[in-house]
């Protein structure tokens, strides 16, 4: 996509480029959000549109915030916006606006609705997928687990849920299920500690967490309840933490969805639109939301991560240093794992 559209643009068009990205996200709690997704991608718009001005707003989790943020940046002249919902269904009507007001709007890592103009994503079925294997495999097949699901308003929670079902009906046993209210590592701890209440920790084989702020509050109630021996848990998003308690043995796995191809192919697909270009031509999908058809999409690969596999995949792709990891309390858990600085 990069190339395609440098050479749609050229070094000429990319100087005299003009136009402002108004770049939304949804929270502070998901620690990728401001330490990986922005500066990824104020970095690479800068690269195709040094002339071009980008303006960042943080939701924190409030919907109302986000709708106020999205209204300012049209009002202000804003040409094309990246947005990653906070709510997908409560942000349509900003959409609507947006579209009304000739402001194209690129859904960021989660699928808004409404009339938006492109979206870029991974495939949120296979994470789902790679959780249930790996829960799957860890578990020996079968056993009782509870579902830790991400947020209900998130288009995503609900794309990861499916993922992960399609791989363990039938086989693992649904003891419990939640929604974790606004991904909230608190809201997760306080469901893990009433599935433990009601079924008792002796009788939960494995976590099937959404993401690594859910893993961490599960973990956390299971330690606190004096569990020992963990259950596998899964998770998502690579956060340092959550690599750092699979090199513990506290969490089973993680998905690593790489922030740097995802950033430059929405930073990619924002600058092509603030040019007028047809987005179509470069995008590798049409996926449907509950408002709009056949919206042109980019969706990207999501990786396993295990402690047999941290360095080939974080390691290798400058997400951290072993150094980063290997803090001096984790170095003999470090070194078990063949991880040495």
């Amino acid at each position: 996509m990069t190339l395609s559209l440098a050479a749609c643009g050229g070094e000429d068009e990319a100087g005299t480029d003009r136009f402002t990205v108004g770049l939304l996200l949804p929270n502070r709690v998901t620690p990728r959000w401001e330490k990986w997704d922005k500066p990824l991608i104020e970095q690479r718009l800068k690269e195709l549109c040094p002339r071009c001005t980008v303006v960042y707003a943080n939701a924190g989790g409030d919907v109302d915030r986000q709708r106020q943020q999205m209204t300012s940046m049209i009002t202000k002249g804003a040409s094309v916006l990246i947005l990653d919902p906070a709510d997908s269904k409560a942000m349509r009507s900003s959409v609507q606006e947006a579209r009304r007001a000739d402001v194209s709007v690129v859904a960021y890592d989660r699928l808004a609705e409404g009339p938006i103009s492109g979206y870029v994503s991974f495939d949120g079925a296979q994470v789902g997928r790679l959780q249930g294997e790996a829960l799957l495999e860890a578990m020996g097949g079968s056993g009782s687990i509870v579902m830790m699901n991400g947020d209900p308003t998130s288009a995503n929670a609900r794309w990861f849920r499916a993922g992960a079902l399609s791989v363990i009906t039938g086989k693992l046993k649904i003891a419990r299920s939640y929604d974790t209210v606004a991904w909230s590592t608190d809201n997760a701890h306080a469901n893990m500690s009433a599935a433990i209440a009601a079924l008792g920790a002796d009788r939960i084989g494995g976590v099937l967490a959404a993401n690594d702020s859910i893993a961490a509050g599960a973990i956390s109630a299971l330690k606190t309840a004096g569990v020992r021996k963990l259950p596998p848990v899964t998770g998502q998003d690579a956060d340092l933490d959550a690599v750092q308690r699979i090199i513990k043995g506290e969490q089973y796995m993680t998905v690593y969805k790489p922030f740097n191809a995802e950033a430059a192919a929405a930073a990619d697909m924002a600058v092509a639109l603030g040019r007028g270009e047809d987005v179509r031509d470069t995008a590798t999908e049409l996926l449907d939301s509950a408002t709009t058809e056949d919206i042109p999409a980019v969706l990207l690969t999501p990786r396993t991560v295990t402690v047999g596999n941290i360095e080939e995949t974080l390691v290798k792709d400058g997400v951290y240093s072993i150094e980063q990891i290997c803090v001096p309390k984790l170095r003999p858990a470090c070194s078990e794992a063949g991880l040495s600085p």
